[in-house]
């Protein structure tokens, strides 16, 4: 479904790797968590609150709020606003947003 486009000269680039809930997902340095995880084949990143309906990313810039992770225990994440770094922890966010302290 979702295909990254790579130039021929791109075949060097660094690789990071972090976990997504009970996965390692391996990415390219400088790709946000929302993209990682939609090239690694992951579109589910949270539920909703009413119905616990499954949302993916969306408009990929920062606008919806549909990709809402937590990241390394911080929930509330916004996965297309922050880039991937080796070893970090993603999980998926499940029902109402908690607010933090």
């Amino acid at each position: 479904m979702f295909k990254r486009l790579s130039p021929p000269e791109a075949t060097n680039e660094a690789v990071v790797t972090f976990h997504f809930d009970e996965q390692t997902v391996t990415a390219r340095l400088g790709d946000t968590v929302a993209a990682a995880l939609l090239t690694s084949g992951i579109s589910i990143c949270r539920s909703t609150p009413v119905s616990n309906a499954p949302r993916a990313p969306y408009c990929m810039m920062g606008v919806c709020f549909e990709c809402l992770v937590e990241v390394d225990g911080n929930p509330n994440v916004q996965a297309c606003q922050v880039e991937v770094r080796d070893g970090m922890h993603v999980h998926t966010q499940q029902g109402a947003r908690r607010l933090t302290s």
